[in-house]
């Protein structure tokens, strides 16, 4: 708010606001619970200008600064100290912020939250810092003892660790709108447990017949419980201020101990300390543990839509008490509604029976040498649908590394599993394709070299027979020249066809290109190559091409046996000479390379 004023205005503000207040908390509490040398139980104006300094702009603090040091002299001064002892107790508390500030831009880089754990610890050795170095200035300057500086280092350390929090944090919840935002049930019921913790802690220190102090420490814990670190601040503050008012007045348990007053002011400090160490960090633990519930809330419900979306559950077999847990997701994978009862036996009985006994080996090795697991099959759904599920996962051990559990995830892989399959026959035709030639159906020149490539080194590496055949049709061209390309063509399908015939499993004939094929021949049909080629070659010239209105046809053979030549090349080269002798010899004929 103070912000959206002119600078002037804004400066003025802060340094009467600090002054105002520093002044009224000082007088105040000087005048409430004294305890030795004149000092306060507790001393709010520190934990209140602290406060103002972490809220203010950083550059009203000089402004700030020279209000509080204005209010501290005339509180001290007006409560009867000489102006030495006052100034004295000024430069005091004025070098409290300082130091308190120093710490927590050392260790609180950003704004400090006290629904951190860590950040009230920070806060609460920032506090203790600058009590210890207040205490130390005071006590050098006024020239007193250890007792003056324990009383204090206490004073002023309770006054911020009391005081700072619940002003920061009121101040914040204002500025966001949270205490316009909070339902009236809600406000109702802070009012009743705030209001509750002032009725114990009047009902504790207004008497001493009965030692009831541990109620005021119920009625913060509540607080803390219900309202967060606000809750435990605020309650705190309550405490505070009551039960040193009523014992700076002489009555309740702590003002009825036998000893002098110096005694019951510190038992009355160790008593907020100890509620003040419980009441800030069980708020923040249980800010966090709130943050905690909702995130694993949230992890678990995204975790399910993750699973839901992907097709995937997770479950668990405990080895110790043979169960198994299904996620959610798991249950609907198998086509059965979450929650169902479910066995290990009956887990397994859901694959198909081939794929079971896999399963059980996988399981059962992976148990044993504790190494992670996967495998896939096929389950049989409660509908009777048969999907394929792919599962992976871990072992859990023990301390003793003793297999206790099994921890895996199971994946609908039927869309994917069918979707590799018409890859794969995709993958199939097309290769076919790539590799077949389009006219005869018979393989092409790429798919035929790479046959001979494997023969090859078959022959070479083992010894393992092998012939090759170059033929062709003689007087293709006059064919095409005199019927045309079409018919041409049908020559080309039949002489491929027919060249088949005479073949063994283990042989292969391919279009080499136009009207020339190659013949492999492996094994048997090596050992006897002329006889197998000579049947090629009578096999297309016994042809009746009258049937199909086709010129009848003849092929010339060229023949080379593997005589361990260095390459495929030098084979069909050979294959190649031999086939240029035979047209030579008059065509129609097969002849052997030298």
């Amino acid at each position: 708010m103070t912000r959206a004023l002119p600078p002037r205005v804004e400066a003025t503000f802060w340094l009467l606001l600090t002054a105002l207040g520093y002044f009224l908390l000082a007088h105040l509490s000087l005048h409430a619970t004294k305890g030795a040398d004149n000092i306060a139980a507790i001393w709010p104006p520190s934990g209140y200008f602290l406060a103002l300094l972490l809220l203010m702009p950083a550059r009203m603090r000089i402004g700030a600064f020279v209000g509080m040091v204005a209010a501290s002299l005339s509180a001290n001064m007006l409560g009867g100290a000489p102006p030495l002892t006052a100034a004295a107790f000024t430069l005091a508390n004025a070098c409290e912020p300082v130091v308190a500030l120093w710490v927590l831009r050392r260790r609180e880089p950003a704004m400090i939250s006290f629904m951190v754990p860590r950040a009230v610890g920070s806060f609460c050795i920032a506090a203790m810092a600058a009590s210890i170095v207040s205490a130390a200035i005071a006590t050098l300057l006024a020239g007193t003892g250890v007792d003056f500086f324990l009383s204090w280092m206490s004073t002023v350390a309770l006054g911020m660790l009391i005081v700072t929090p619940p002003i920061i944090m009121l101040s914040r919840m204002i500025a966001s709108n949270a205490m316009r935002n909070a339902t009236i049930a809600m406000k109702v019921e802070a009012t009743a447990i705030l209001t509750g913790a002032a009725l114990l802690t009047v009902a504790s220190f207004s008497q001493s017949h009965f030692p009831a102090t541990f109620l005021p420490c119920v009625a913060v814990i509540l607080a803390s419980y219900r309202l967060g670190p606000f809750g435990a601040a605020a309650g705190m503050l309550i405490v505070a201020v009551i039960a040193a008012l009523l014992t700076g007045q002489g009555l309740g348990p702590i003002a009825a101990i036998d000893g002098p007053q110096k005694v019951k002011i510190f038992f009355l400090q160790f008593y907020l300390v100890t509620m003040l160490s419980i009441a800030l960090p069980l708020a923040a633990l249980i800010v966090v543990r709130k943050r905690l519930a909702k995130r694993l809330e949230e992890s678990n419900r995204w975790l399910l839509q993750a699973e839901a979306v992907a097709l995937v559950g997770h479950w668990r077999v405990d080895l110790v008490r043979r169960t198994i847990q299904w996620s959610d997701q798991s249950y609907r994978i198998h086509g059965l509604e979450p929650g169902a009862g479910m066995t290990v036996e009956g887990s397994l009985a859901c694959y198909l029976e081939d794929d079971r006994v896999r399963v059980r080996h996988v399981l059962k090795q992976s148990i044993a040498s504790g190494a992670p697991f996967e495998f896939q099959g096929r389950i049989q759904r409660a509908d009777g649908d048969v999907r394929h599920a792919k599962s992976h996962g871990s072992i859990e051990m023990d301390r003793n590394g003793v297999a206790v559990g099994i921890f895996g995830t199971i994946q609908d892989v039927t869309e994917t599993v069918e979707n590799a399959r018409i890859l794969e026959a995709a993958r199939s035709a097309a290769e076919r394709v790539a590799n077949t030639d389009m006219l005869t159906g018979l393989p092409n020149r790429r798919q035929t070299l790479a046959f001979l490539e494997k023969a090859f080194a078959a022959a070479r590496d083992d010894g393992a027979p092998l012939a090759v055949a170059i033929f062709d049709i003689d007087h293709f061209k006059r064919i095409n020249d005199s019927h045309g390309h079409a018919v041409g063509d049908n020559v080309i399908r039949r002489v491929a066809q027919r060249a088949k015939a005479p073949l063994r499993e283990t042989d292969l004939v391919g279009r080499f290109g136009g009207e020339e094929f190659v013949c492999i021949l492996r094994g048997d049909s090596a050992l006897s190559p002329e006889m197998v080629a000579e049947r090629v070659r009578k096999t297309i010239e016994a042809e009746d091409g009258v049937a199909g209105n086709l010129p009848r046809v003849t092929v010339s053979i060229g023949l080379a046996v593997y005589a361990a030549e260095a390459s495929v090349e030098e084979l069909l080269h050979r294959a190649d000479k031999a086939l240029y002798v035979a047209k030579s010899d008059g065509r129609n004929r097969l002849r052997m390379a030298a």
